[in-house]
C-alpha cells in the first residue's frame, strides 16, 4: 500500500483488511471402530399344533406365529436353534417323540430375518440319519445357513464363516446327546464336549474368524438353573481365547445370563416358539439375546448386552410376543416379571431392551 493510501485510509477511518495466506486450524474426529450387532434366539420347536396353525393362516405359513420377534431379530446377524428335523416338500410331518415339522418353517425363518440356524440337537437323529441331508437341502433351498449336522465329512470340517458388517463370525452347534440314538457317523453331528467346542473354535479362528459364537445344546430340561456341568464348562470353553460368546438351547425355561472373565454365557434362551401338549407356563416363556462386538486394541469384545423377553400366546390365534413392545396383561406381566428375575439371577449387567 503506498503512503498515499495510507494517509487516505487514516484520514477517513477506513479499517485495513490484513489476511493471512495460511488456512485456518482443523480438527478432526476419528472413525468409530468396527462393529457388529448379533442377535440369537432359542428353540423353534415345531409342534403339530402349530403346523395347524400354519394352516389356519393359509398356506401353511408360519409367518403370522413367528412375526412378532422381528424388531427384536434384526441385526447386523441374526441366528436361530432349529430343534427338530425338516420333512421335504410334500413328506408327511411328525410330532413328539420323533419330530419331522414342515419345510416352510425354514421360508418363515429367513423371512423373518435369521441368517442362520444351529441344528446340533438331541432331536437330530429323530427321523434317522436320511433326515439330516433332507433338513439341511431344505435349510439351504431357504437361503438359510447351518452348522452343526452334516451330510459329509467335508461339509463336518468345514467351519460355518459369516459375515456381519464385513467381519467372519463363526458359528459353531454341539449337542449333549440324541436320545439315546447311535450316531452312525461321528461326523454327522457335533456331540458336546470342552475338547470338542475348542477344536472347532480354533479351526475356525485358523479358518480367518474373527469371533466365534458357540452354540450348545446342553442342560437340565423345564430347570431355570443352570447345571453345576453347564458353569463349569462355559468356564472352560471361555477361557480359551478361541471362543467368544456361548448361547445356550434345550431346557425349554429361560435360563441365567452371566458375564465370565469379560466374556458372556447365556445358559438357556427358552422356547422361541412351541406348543407342548402339556403346557408348563415357562416353557412358553423365552428370549432373544442380543450383543453389540466392538472391535478394541485387544480385538474384539461385547460392548453392550441385551435381551428381549418373548412369550407364546395360544389365543387362538397362536403368536409370539415381543414383551417390550406388547400391551400389559395379567399373564404378560407375569412372564416379564419371571424372566427378569431369571436372566439377572447370576448378578450379571444385561439390560432388558
Amino acid at each position: 500500500m503506498s503512503l498515499v493510501a495510507c494517509l487516505a485510509a487514516a484520514c477517513t477511518g477506513s479499517p485495513v483488511v490484513i489476511t493471512s495466506s495460511q488456512p485456518p486450524p482443523t480438527t478432526t474426529t476419528p472413525p468409530p471402530p468396527p462393529s457388529f450387532t448379533l442377535a440369537a434366539g432359542g428353540d423353534i420347536l415345531v409342534h403339530p399344533l402349530l403346523t395347524e396353525q400354519a394352516d389356519l393362516d393359509g398356506g401353511r405359513t408360519f409367518g403370522p406365529i413367528l412375526d412378532g420377534l422381528r424388531q427384536a431379530v434384526d441385526a447386523d446377524l441374526s441366528i436361530c436353534h432349529l430343534e427338530t428335523p425338516l420333512s421335504a416338500p410334500g413328506d408327511p410331518t411328525y410330532g413328539y417323540p420323533a419330530f419331522s415339522a414342515p419345510p416352510e418353517v425354514a421360508t418363515a425363518l429367513k423371512d423373518l430375518g435369521y441368517d442362520s440356524c444351529s441344528t446340533a440337537s438331541n432331536h437330530t437323529l429323530d427321523r434317522g440319519s436320511g433326515a439330516i441331508k433332507t433338513t439341511l437341502d431344505v435349510l439351504d433351498a431357504a437361503g438359510l445357513k447351518h452348522t452343526g449336522s452334516f451330510r459329509t465329512p467335508e461339509e463336518s470340517a468345514t467351519p460355518l464363516l459369516l459375515d456381519a458388517r464385513g467381519v467372519k463370525v463363526a458359528q459353531l452347534s454341539f449337542t449333549y446327546g440324541f436320545n439315546g440314538i447311535p450316531l452312525p457317523k461321528p461326523w454327522m453331528a457335533n456331540q458336546l464336549s470342552v475338547d470338542g467346542v475348542l477344536t472347532a473354535a480354533r479351526a475356525a479362528k485358523a479358518a480367518g474368524a474373527e469371533v466365534v459364537v458357540a452354540s450348545l445344546h446342553w442342560g437340565a430340561e423345564y430347570q431355570h438353573e443352570a447345571t453345576p456341568e453347564q458353569r463349569e464348562m462355559a468356564r472352560a470353553i471361555l477361557a480359551d481365547p478361541a471362543v467368544d460368546l456361548i448361547i445356550g438351547t434345550h431346557v425349554h425355561a429361560v435360563q441365567p445370563v452371566e458375564q465370565v472373565d469379560g466374556k458372556w454365557v447365556v445358559y438357556g434362551m427358552g422356547n422361541e416358539v412351541a406348543r407342548h401338549s402339556e403346557p408348563r407356563g415357562i416353557t412358553e416363556e423365552g428370549i432373544v439375546t442380543r450383543f453389540t462386538f466392538v472391535k478394541g486394541p485387544d480385538g474384539w469384545a461385547v460392548e453392550h448386552a441385551e435381551y428381549v423377553p418373548t412369550l407364546v400366546e395360544f389365543g387362538p390365534p397362536i403368536r409370539v410376543v415381543d414383551l417390550t413392545r406388547a400391551p400389559t396383561t395379567p399373564r404378560r406381566a407375569e412372564a416379564l416379571a419371571r424372566t427378569d428375575d431369571v436372566v439377572k439371577s447370576l448378578g450379571s449387567t444385561i439390560t432388558r431392551r
